[in-house]
């Protein structure tokens, strides 16, 4: 089961208060990582006296502890550039040392947070479900030989373990998402373009998306204030749209029957007892479809856009196909198959989809639906890796097509013990409106949620989680400025 440590907040308190302090936390890190040794979480952490060295230059600067991540320990999934590490992609023929660092992780450095290591994830990051490495696979902290989800599966694992509080991953097609469901935490995609993606070796360069785990809502806001921002140097960057207004939000529910949870009834008989308590909670619940939505997902592996991978990867498929995976290497042979004509004609299908699902959003705040429908173990994924690949990214993979804000969010365990979780989504900027709508704290312990502040001290009012949350079963406290917002007679 997942051992979470402690949060940003808490980590900030102890820092500032000197009861802890940045090099007392890198060493709690480096002990945590060495004890579990190699088991598939991290691909390059940074060495004990290397990273003691580094937690004592960050208290040594001026200063220091009014820093808004000072001393807070992060990870950085192995497709994001840091100077002086290697980028990996889960590749060894692959890497390189970076020589500059991401913008976006620069300002994570910045803000005084003290980076632990680059971590494990499917190569190439083409995948959701954690065994396409070299390296160890990584298992869902849950046990039972359940997989860990990928393509972001050390990152999702290292915030479950309490190793970190949180990390910085990508999102193509749900590979922040499926992990971070497969290993009870929260896993947010953004809005593509509000975090910028210089310094990160591309999968699908249109769809790609940086993206933020953490075990609270409140750690999410507090991280994404820092990396967050405009980038003129990366042409898909845009601003951070308007912040939640309040009021009741209208959620989206579909038909049960549109629901696929592939024979699984233990995951169907969680998630639809878990949606079953929205409405009694304020929420203005209304029906809606998946049709549009799962029509466009079917395009991204099925249609062209999967030949938008060979723009990073074909020189090296061509000179070294032998380096890569074969199951990464049949994926990436498969986008040869695709004409121009191919592109041009998926492309207007998926305008058409997306016309239809702008539509949706005049009646509807946000839409909830499992993130995943069923889990697999390790040996049923590598006996069959693409079905069940597929299978894992039924309610992720159109997302960043159609341009949407989605966070999964942990609901607790199916009868069995696995890990469930929904996905809330909504149109592009609408971040703040989905996240209001995921609960603060997957663990039952109180967060409050920061305002828009340059300070990391200033806080709404004590509270824990929002309605989602105690839709779910985890606690709302009755002062929480959420519970203020939607708090309806029922």
């Amino acid at each position: 089961m997942r051992s979470p440590g402690p949060t940003v907040t808490e980590i900030l308190a102890s820092h500032e208060s000197g009861s802890g302090s940045p090099t007392r936390t890198a060493a709690r890190v480096a002990d945590a990582i060495a004890a579990r040794g190699a088991d598939g979480t991290w691909i390059t952490p940074v060495p004990r006296e290397q990273l003691l060295a580094a937690a004592a230059e960050i208290e040594r600067r001026p200063g220091a502890r009014t820093l808004p991540l000072y001393g807070v320990p992060f990870g950085v999934k192995d497709s994001i550039d840091v100077a002086g590490w290697p980028t990996t992609l889960a590749c060894p023929d692959f890497a390189y040392t970076a020589t500059e660092t991401a913008p976006a992780v620069e300002r994570l450095l910045d803000a005084g947070a003290l980076f632990v290591g680059k971590t494990n994830l499917d190569q190439f990051a083409t995948g959701l479900n954690g065994t396409r490495t070299p390296h160890p696979i990584p298992r869902s902290v849950f046990g039972g030989e359940l997989i860990c989800g990928g393509s972001s599966s050390g990152s999702a694992r290292a915030v479950a373990l309490g190793q970190v509080p949180f990390c910085v991953a990508t999102d193509t097609a749900g590979s922040g998402r499926v992990p971070a469901a497969l290993n009870g935490i929260l896993g947010w995609k953004p809005s593509r373009g509000l975090i910028s993606a210089v310094g990160l070796v591309p999968a699908c360069k249109s769809l790609d998306c940086m993206t933020l785990m953490a075990s609270t809502v409140e750690d999410l806001d507090r991280v994404f204030e820092v990396i967050a921002g405009v980038d003129p140097d990366d042409p898909w960057s845009r601003a951070r749209g308007p912040r939640h207004a309040g009021g009741a939000l209208r959620v989206g529910l579909p038909d049960a029957a549109e629901l696929d949870f592939f024979g699984d009834e233990a995951f169907r008989d969680t998630h639809l007892a878990a949606r079953d308590r929205l409405g009694r909670i304020g929420f203005d619940c209304m029906p809606t479809t998946l049709e549009p939505f799962l029509a466009a997902g079917e395009l991204l592996y099925q249609g062209p856009w999967v030949a938008e991978r060979l723009v990073e990867f074909e020189t090296f498929l061509t000179a070294q196909p032998d380096s890569i995976l074969p199951v990464i290497r049949e994926i990436l042979t498969g986008g040869l198959r695709f004409s121009a004509v191919d592109v041009f004609r998926a492309q207007h299908r998926l305008q058409e989809l997306r016309a239809t699902v702008a539509r949706m959003w005049a009646d509807l705040d946000v839409i909830v639906v499992p993130t995943i429908g069923t889990t697999f173990t390790v040996a049923q994924v590598l006996a069959d890796p693409i079905a069940t690949n597929t299978t894992l990214g039924h309610y992720t993979h159109f997302g960043n097509l159609l341009d949407l804000t989605a966070v999964s969010v942990p609901v607790g365990t199916t009868a069995d013990g696995r890990p469930a979780a929904v996905m809330v989504f909504g149109p592009a900027l609408s971040d703040d409106t989905v996240l209001a709508a995921a609960p603060a704290s997957s663990t039952n312990r109180a967060r409050p949620r920061r305002r828009n502040s340059g300070s990391h001290r200033e806080n709404d009012n004590d509270g824990s989680s929002s309605y989602f949350g105690a839709a779910f079963g985890l606690p709302v406290r009755p002062g929480h400025p959420r519970a203020a917002r939607h708090r309806h007679a029922t």
